[in-house]
């Protein structure tokens, strides 16, 4: 006689049981801190767009591959920065949604081999693009690709570990408002024609790239400083770092007229000025960095500032 299954047996298992598989899942998206893609998107279309504006058509194919390598290796470094910052995320005191990592490690959520898996997958995801992409690009597409992979990966890994020595700033700066608006710009105009129009609007996401990190990194000083981390903010002090960005916020729009008078359409400079009375706002408040109430909101005025003018910019190449 042969034994047949009970219904009791061929029972489904009840949904409880994929609750713990499921929280990892989402536990490792939340690791990716996905929020801060927005602005690879962004300033990656900047680029792109620059170079529709100075009589180049975007080739969809291009675009597409170049946008990929920008995600991957964006993705790449926010994993690699939570599993390299672990012990400085661990003793932050004041996180906020913008600082402090993405809180999954600190909070024993997952094991920090999670995210260096994660960094690593990302990065072969990069360097699988990268190249169909250089085959699809001019002669220097792979020069800038090896640039914003090494100083991404660099950010946070050693031996140089940009920033835990008051570089990591500066690095961030030249990648995400730098290099990837060249990669998508030089994807679309390998002969780099009209570049001066992207080199003159790309002054105002840079320097306020800068201050919205060091808006970021006010909360996370304490941590930073108790396990070593010397970010631009701890080397600095509060005090100064805060008028530091302050200073960034209005060279950021004091540079606009000039920026016309060198060859930058009028329309992207008005344009770009929009935002400029929340940065005056901003700065009149400069003393709210002594306020560990007001961190969130610094930074996310910080933010706010940064994704607008670039979207405001964006704008007005589109339609030139």
């Amino acid at each position: 006689m042969v034994d047949t299954p009970d219904a009791e047996t061929c029972r489904p298992a009840p949904a409880a049981s994929y609750a713990p598989a499921m929280a990892a899942v989402v536990a490792f998206i939340r690791l990716g801190r996905p929020k801060f893609l927005g602005g690879g998107f962004v300033l990656y279309a900047l680029g792109a767009f620059a170079a529709a504006a100075t009589g180049h058509p975007i080739a969809a194919r291009r675009y597409l591959l170049g946008q990929a390598c920008v995600t991957a290796f964006q993705l790449m470094t926010h994993y690699a920065n939570d599993y390299f910052d672990i012990e400085a995320d661990r003793a932050n005191p004041t996180p906020t949604r913008w600082s402090g990592g993405s809180r999954v490690l600190a909070r024993g959520e997952l094991p920090p081999r999670a995210a260096l898996l994660g960094a690593i997958g990302f990065a072969a995801a990069g360097l699988i693009t990268a190249a169909l992409a250089t085959r699809a690009g001019g002669p220097w597409t792979a020069a800038i690709l090896a640039a914003i992979a090494a100083i991404a990966w660099e950010y946070s890994a050693p031996p140089l570990r940009l920033c835990a020595i008051g570089l990591g700033e500066l690095a961030t700066a030249i990648v995400v408002t730098a290099l990837v608006p060249l990669l998508a710009f030089y994807l679309q105009a390998p002969d780099a024609a009209g570049i001066r129009v992207l080199a003159l609007a790309a002054v105002p996401p840079f320097l306020l790239q800068i201050a919205m990190l060091l808006a970021i990194e006010l909360p996370d000083a304490a941590g930073d400083a108790a396990t070593g981390k010397r970010t631009l903010v701890v080397r600095l002090g509060a005090a100064r770092a805060a008028r530091l960005h302050a200073a960034l916020t209005a060279a950021a729009f004091a540079w606009l007229p000039l920026a016309c008078a060198l060859g930058l359409p009028v329309r992207v400079a008005l344009c770009a000025a929009i935002p400029a009375p929340f940065a005056l706002w901003r700065i009149a408040r400069t003393a709210e960095h002594r306020d560990p109430a007001a961190f969130e909101r610094i930074a996310s005025w910080a933010v706010a500032l940064l994704v607008a003018t670039s979207l405001a910019e964006l704008a007005a190449l589109a339609t030139l």
